[in-house]
């Protein structure tokens, strides 16, 4: 396994993620491009000492640009996983000061 800290590049903290989070117990998080399921659930695990129930990840890309009559795709792909947590337990994500 490769190390957690590899793995997880960042938590992702919107709206979006934040209703997730109060309705069930679901978290976001940016990965490593060629990070696998098991890999970002036992990072998580290993990370902030939390049961994994689930693990759903999404692969994107920004939107194409365009420059006069040329249109260029970028190549900034980024990886996205949405992590379900058991009930009743709780990632920290920011400590209160």
């Amino acid at each position: 396994m490769e190390n957690a800290t590899l793995i997880i590049k960042r938590p992702i903290l919107t709206e979006k993620s934040s209703s997730l989070v109060d309705a069930l117990n679901r978290y976001s998080f940016e990965v490593c491009d060629g990070a696998s399921k098991h890999a970002i659930k036992s990072a998580i695990e290993k990370l902030f000492d939390v049961k994994v129930l689930r693990v759903n990840t999404v692969n994107g890309r920004k939107p194409p640009k365009r420059f006069g009559k040329y249109v260029s795709t970028k190549i900034n792909y980024y990886k996205k996983a949405y992590v379900q947590i058991a009930e009743g337990q709780k990632i920290e994500l920011f400590k209160s000061l």
